[in-house]
C-alpha cells in the first residue's frame, strides 16, 4: 500500500454515487496559492433545494425555492467565514462555533470540543471542518466529529494538522458512499492533486461528482504573496 499516493478528483470521487459534503484544502502545484473547495450533495428534495451564495467573502447555503423548504436546521448555514488571517470552512453551523472560539483565544480543536456529529438519526452525519492559516507560513488543519457507534452514544473527535506541499491537498467528506443508513467517512483525509489553474480544479471536481446528487461547488485560490483571491461558484439549480 502506497501511503503517499495522490489521486485526482476523478480517482477519488468518480463512480461514487454519494460522498455527501466535502472539503478540500491544500496548495497549488507551483506552490504559490492556498486552495480550498467546498461542495454539497443531496438525496432528498429538501437537501437538493439549495444553492451556495457568497456575500462579502462569506459563503452560505440558502434555499433555492423558499416555499419548498421543509427543515432548514441542518441544511442552511454559513460554510466559510474568516477570522483575521484564517479562513474557516465547515459543513454546518460549527463555522460560527470555531469563529467564536478563536475570538475567545481557543485553538481550532478546542473550539470544536463543545460540538458533536449531527443529530440526524440513523445517519449521524459527521461534522467536517477545516481552517487555513494564511498569516506567516501557510498551514492548515482539518477535523471530523463522528459517532462512536451506531446508536450515537458518544462522539469521537479527530484533528489533522498539515504543513503544505506543492500540488497536494487533503480531501475530507462526510460519507463513504450511498447507503441506508449512510456509512460514515473513515480514516484520514485523502491526498488529492491540486493543479495551478482554479478553472481546471473546479471542472475536475464538478465533473467527478455524481450528476444526480451534486448540488453546488465553491472553489477559492489565494495567492500567498499578494493575497489576491480567485473564486469559482457552480450551482446546479441555477
Amino acid at each position: 500500500m502506497d501511503v503517499y499516493k495522490i489521486g485526482t478528483a476523478s480517482d477519488l470521487i468518480k463512480g461514487n454515487r454519494y460522498v455527501g459534503r466535502g472539503i478540500v484544502i491544500g496548495m497549488s502545484a507551483d506552490g504559490s496559492k492556498a486552495c480550498l473547495a467546498y461542495f454539497i450533495m443531496g438525496r432528498s428534495a429538501n437537501s437538493r433545494n439549495r444553492i451556495l451564495t457568497e456575500k462579502e467573502g462569506e459563503l452560505f447555503t440558502e434555499p433555492y425555492d423558499r416555499e419548498k423548504v421543509q427543515d432548514p436546521s441542518l441544511i442552511i448555514y454559513r460554510a466559510i467565514r474568516s477570522y483575521g488571517d484564517a479562513i474557516i470552512v465547515t459543513n454546518g453551523d460549527q463555522t460560527d462555533t470555531i469563529y467564536a472560539g478563536l475570538a475567545a483565544g481557543k485553538s481550532f480543536s478546542e473550539s470544536l470540543s463543545s460540538r458533536t456529529f449531527e443529530p440526524d438519526r440513523p445517519n449521524y452525519t459527521p461534522r467536517i471542518s477545516g481552517i487555513l492559516y494564511l498569516g506567516g507560513d501557510f498551514r492548515y488543519e482539518m477535523s471530523i466529529l463522528k459517532s462512536a457507534d451506531a446508536e450515537g452514544t458518544a462522539c469521537n473527535r479527530y484533528t489533522f494538522s498539515y504543513e503544505p506541499l506543492a500540488g497536494v491537498g487533503h480531501f475530507l467528506h462526510t460519507y463513504l458512499t450511498d447507503g441506508d443508513p449512510i456509512p460514515t467517512f473513515t480514516g484520514e483525509p485523502k491526498r488529492i492533486m491540486i493543479p495551478d489553474s482554479i478553472d481546471d480544479f473546479t471542472q475536475e471536481l464538478w465533473d467527478a461528482l455524481d450528476e444526480e446528487n451534486k448540488i453546488s461547488l465553491y472553489v477559492r485560490y489565494v495567492d500567498l504573496a499578494s493575497g489576491e483571491v480567485e473564486k469559482r461558484l457552480i450551482n446546479k439549480n441555477e
